[in-house]
């Protein structure tokens, strides 16, 4: 078995880490980092630490997953990789393609894995898109929208929102957005991009528009706290007919209801929330395949055991960041950037 550790304990550790590091059997968990004063009771039989960096030190944990705030992941990833750890890093994977370049060159000189944690690559709607795509059923596509939308029109007080490194919906939804169009069409020619703080005493980007240029295609990325309306997922529109997608995938609101992820209904959706796919000879409902964001956990384990591929390459990992980069600098420059 895999030693396991997480440094973190807040919504992306016992949301989208815990339940599956300990429903995966070639995982042990460990080790918790967190001065969260419920920690001890919830997991009273683990090794715990006030410090990210005393976890590194101290346990002896073979892979880290980090799960805490944005501006930490680049020292304490380094931190573990030096200490011959393998790493899985929550999203977004660090602040700058810099700081990503230097880590995966350090896992390679410490021969050691290095994973980015982008579990919406197996929410049921993205899965059902791939298969979408790969069926040539709406022929060659020419464009595609993606929206995370939420009806949030006033600011909270919490790290995410507030000034400063790595804050704000671009660091915090845009990762999901970027990845997911990255895996279906890779890296685009150039980028347009409005990113503002549009609600009243926000200190980050609260709001994004991404426009994604690729030689044959349109892609917009799109996030803003003002819907109140049930949100539109994606929209894939090909030469052969077109497809929309409303809702989100209820992978998270179970979890975060406290149920665990098992058993033959996990990540269902409800046929009311089916996309719609509509061509010449008319339109039918497209069933949603069920997601299932153990699939990443499991790729992780075959990576580190099997040699197998990463769920996520070093260089898509490495194009997702590049982009927040550019939407930002597109944004300053008022102007479109080349990737």
């Amino acid at each position: 078995m895999i030693k396991t550790a997480v440094i973190g304990y807040g919504l992306s550790a016992k949301t989208f880490h815990l339940p599956f590091i300990v429903q995966q059997s070639e995982l042990e968990l460990v080790a918790i980092s967190s001065s969260q004063p419920e920690l001890k009771s919830d997991y009273p039989q683990l090794q715990h630490y006030q410090h990210g960096d005393e976890l590194i030190r101290v346990s002896d944990a073979e892979l880290v997953v980090i799960s805490s705030p944005n501006d930490s992941h680049y020292p304490l990833a380094k931190q573990a990789l030096l200490a011959g750890k393998h790493v899985l890093v929550e999203k977004p994977f660090v602040l700058t393609e810099a700081q990503g370049r230097e880590l995966f060159e350090l896992a390679d000189k410490q021969q050691r894995q290095l994973f980015v944690y982008h579990n919406r690559r197996f929410d049921g709607d993205f899965l059902t898109l791939q298969q979408l795509l790969k069926s040539e059923e709406l022929g060659v596509i020419r464009y595609f929208e993606s929206h995370f939308d939420r009806f949030r029109p006033v600011p909270r007080q919490r790290w995410r929102e507030q000034q400063g490194a790595g804050t704000g919906i671009l660091y915090d939804l845009g990762p999901h957005l970027i990845d997911q169009s990255i895996a279906l069409f890779g890296a685009p020619e150039a980028l347009t991009a409005r990113c503002r703080a549009l609600r009243q005493g926000s200190e980050a980007v609260d709001y994004f528009h991404l426009m994604l240029h690729y030689a044959d295609k349109e892609v917009v990325l799109h996030s803003s706290p003002f819907c109140a309306l049930p949100t539109t997922r994606f929209i894939l529109q090909g030469d052969k007919g077109s497809c929309h997608k409303t809702g989100l995938d209820p992978q998270e609101d179970a979890l975060r209801a406290g149920q665990k992820p098992q058993g033959a209904n996990w990540g269902l959706e409800s046929e009311a929330l089916f996309g719609v796919l509509a061509k010449a000879d008319g339109q039918r409902t497209y069933p949603t395949l069920a997601g299932n964001y153990q699939l990443f956990y499991q790729q992780l384990v075959a990576a580190l055991q099997l040699g197998k591929a990463s769920p996520v390459s070093a260089t898509q990992a490495l194009q997702g960041i590049r982009l927040i980069e550019l939407a930002q600098q597109s944004q300053q420059l008022g102007r479109t950037v080349e990737f």
